[in-house]
C-alpha cells in the first residue's frame, strides 16, 4: 500500500516536470516570435557580373546536301531512274574519300503528278524524290564533290555548309575566357565599391549561334558544265557569355 502511494508521487512529480518544461519552452518561443514581429528577414548582398570569350578556328568539315529528282508515267520506271543514278553518285563521291558514315540518306518521297486541264486533273506519271548529306572531311574534295553532282546528273544542291568536328573544345576555352573576364570585372567593381567578395551564389553561361559559319546556297545548274565553284571556308568564331552572381560584405 505504502509502495504504491510513493509509485504515484514519483510519477506526479515527472509528470510536472515535464509540463513545467514544456510551459516554459512555449513562453520562451512566443517571446521569440515576439521580438521578430515586423521585422524583415536579413536580405543577401550580391553583385551580378557579366562576360564574354571567343574562340576562333578554322572549319574542317564541309556539309552538303544532295538530291535528285525524278518524273516518270510509272512508279517503278522512276524509281529505277532515280536510284541508278544516287548510287553511281555515291560510288563515285566515295572514290573521292568520303566514308560510309558521312553519307546518309535525308529524304525518299514519291508522289503523283497531275496534270490540270480544263478545271479537272489528270495523273500524269510519278516523282521519285532522294536526297543524301554528305560530309567532306578533307576539304580539298569539296570542288571535286560538287563536280560529280553535275557528271551524274543529280538536279538538286540545296547547301554548303562549314563546321569544325570538335567545337567543344573551342567552347570549354571560350568559356575559360570569359570566366577570367568576369573575375576581372567583379574586382575592379568591388573595389570601386569598396566591399569584398566572399562566394559564388550561382553561374549560368549561354552560347550564341556560331559566328563565320558559312553556308553557300548551291543550284545544280551553277555547278555542271561550267565546273564546280572556288569555295572558301572562311574561320568560325564560339562565343561563350557567363554570368556570375557574388556575395559581397
Amino acid at each position: 500500500h505504502n509502495f504504491g502511494h510513493i509509485f504515484i508521487k514519483v510519477l506526479a512529480g515527472i509528470l510536472l516536470a515535464y509540463l513545467i518544461v514544456y510551459v516554459g519552452t512555449l513562453a520562451r518561443n512566443n517571446v521569440k516570435k515576439f521580438n521578430f514581429i515586423g521585422k524583415a528577414e536579413r536580405m543577401q548582398n550580391t553583385i551580378s557580373v557579366s562576360g564574354e570569350g571567343k574562340m576562333t578556328g578554322t572549319p574542317n568539315i564541309a556539309m552538303t546536301e544532295i538530291g535528285l529528282l525524278t518524273e516518270k508515267v510509272d512508279v517503278a520506271s522512276a524509281q529505277k531512274e532515280n536510284s541508278e543514278k544516287m548510287n553511281k553518285l555515291i560510288g563515285e563521291v566515295k572514290k573521292l574519300g568520303v566514308k560510309d558514315e558521312d553519307i546518309q540518306t535525308t529524304q525518299y518521297s514519291i508522289y503523283p503528278k497531275y496534270d490540270y486541264t480544263e478545271g479537272k486533273s489528270i495523273l500524269s506519271g510519278y516523282t521519285v524524290q532522294q536526297s543524301v548529306t554528305v560530309k567532306i572531311r578533307d576539304l580539298s574534295k569539296i570542288n571535286a564533290v560538287l563536280a560529280k553532282v553535275g557528271e551524274v546528273g543529280a538536279n538538286q544542291v540545296s547547301s554548303l555548309s562549314f563546321t569544325i568536328d570538335d567545337k567543344e573544345a573551342l567552347r570549354a576555352s571560350a568559356r575559360e575566357l570569359a570566366l577570367k573576364n568576369v573575375q576581372e570585372k567583379a574586382a575592379a567593381l568591388a573595389q570601386a565599391l569598396g566591399v569584398r567578395l566572399v562566394r559564388v551564389v550561382s553561374f549560368n553561361e549561354s552560347t550564341g549561334n556560331d559566328i563565320g559559319l558559312k553556308a553557300y546556297p548551291m543550284y545544280a545548274e551553277g555547278i555542271g558544265g561550267g565546273g564546280a565553284p572556288d569555295i572558301q571556308t572562311g574561320s568560325l568564331d564560339i562565343k561563350v557569355s557567363a554570368n556570375v552572381v557574388y556575395e559581397i560584405e
